[in-house]
């Protein structure tokens, strides 16, 4: 496959010098086709959550870049996920959320598989009442496995198969968090919403990287977490981020809180941080609760929010709750007009990927150089010259 040919050089240099990633990679097809794989495909991309699937059984289908994937709970309680597309005639096996009862059925020869992947039924294959045909090996013919990991409650996917392993990939950040490696509970249907931006995916990744947009974009927040309050997290070719020293409780009428999640250090009384784990994840942690934000893009030009609050707790008060999501909407929605604002300014012919202030804008640029850095690496592969 031909690319619209990028020069990558000016991002991958340090901070005072560097500009951002070049036009095409926000708004070129091609290049949005080779960052699926060099970026999203080759490292662990978020897919969804496995509070979306509750019981034993449940299934979810997601569309991750054109592929049809389905996540499942199987009969042993663990989250799968699979190529949802039946082995003989590659017909889409769960078109919505669903519940599996037996086994799942493609809906067009009615092969049938277990919720862990084993083909179970052929039924007719080796002819009419006949069920079984030597040419046929039900042991060989499973359904696709993804290679999945679930941390934070997020699904993460690598499609390619060829990333280190989550643990090793991401050990800097499940140290820096291992305190709230202990159960999170959704907080339900109003604890999940979803967004819709007119802008690449990457432009929601490098502004929830930086504090440096909060007087501006955020003076509600700004009145009590200022900027001056905020600190970079970076980790180069990583992850990155913020933290704020300051963060306040959401408090009913009665002066009722969250409960803490346990255990967490005096550090957490008053700060919080927000992380984007590379490539598509943008998690925060609070000493009450956390909230996941997963990027699903839909070409160059599109993406899909779904934001996910979790608590510490599986009962918490509905009140709060509510609240803490209303809260949480506010902040977020305060983004889109400058992410889809960026995103116009992308059609600038002229526009060389722009400048970065090294005092406030080092997380977004660490962003930029992980992307350039997985570009130059799948370029350098012989079929990406093919």
């Amino acid at each position: 496959m031909n690319y619209s040919p990028t020069d990558l050089r000016s991002v991958r240099r340090p901070i005072e010098t560097a500009n951002g990633l070049p036009n095409g990679h926000y708004i070129d097809p091609a290049i949005f086709a080779e960052e699926r794989q060099a970026v999203l495909f080759d490292n662990w991309a978020g897919l969804g959550v496995a509070a979306d699937l509750p019981e034993i059984g449940d299934a979810v289908p997601v569309n991750f870049l054109g592929m049809p994937l389905l996540m499942v709970r199987d009969k042993t309680g663990d989250v799968r996920v699979f190529q949802n597309t039946c082995r003989h005639r590659g017909m889409i096996l769960v078109e919505e959320p669903r519940k599996i009862e037996g086994a799942i059925r493609c809906p067009y020869h009615s092969w049938c598989y277990a919720t862990d992947g084993r083909l179970v039924s052929t039924p007719h294959v080796g002819g009419p009442g006949q069920n079984t045909h030597d040419g046929i090996d039900r042991s060989l013919l499973g359904l696709i496995e993804i290679r999945s990991y679930i941390w934070m409650d997020v699904v993460f996917v690598n499609i390619s198969g060829t990333a280190p392993a989550f643990e090793q990939a991401n050990a800097d950040l499940i140290a820096r968090w291992s305190e709230f490696d202990q159960p999170l509970y959704h907080g339900g249907a109003n604890s999940r919403f979803q967004l819709d931006l007119n802008c690449n995916w990457k432009l929601a990744v490098e502004n929830y990287c930086e504090s440096y947009h909060l007087p501006w974009v955020h003076p509600g927040l700004n009145t009590y977490s200022r900027l001056e309050d905020h600190y970079h997290i970076e980790a180069k070719e990583k992850f990155s981020g913020q933290g704020t020293l300051v963060y306040r409780q959401l408090k009913d009428e009665n002066g009722h809180v969250f409960p803490d999640f346990a255990g967490l250090s005096d550090k957490w009384d008053t700060a919080a941080e927000y992380i984007t784990v590379y490539p598509n994840v943008l998690l925060g942690v609070h000493r009450d609760h956390t909230f996941a934000i997963i990027l699903i893009p839909d070409g160059p030009e599109r993406t899909i929010e779904h934001i996910h609050l979790y608590y510490a707790q599986e009962t918490t008060s509905a009140e709060l709750r509510d609240r803490n999501t209303e809260q949480w909407k506010i902040v977020f929605a305060e983004d889109v007009f400058v992410v889809e604002g960026m995103q116009k300014g992308r059609h600038a012919v002229q526009f060389d990927g722009g400048r970065f202030s090294p005092a406030m804008d080092g997380p977004t640029h660490l962003f930029h150089d992980w992307v350039a850095a997985q570009m130059e690496r799948h370029r350098a592969l012989p079929q990406a010259a093919e």
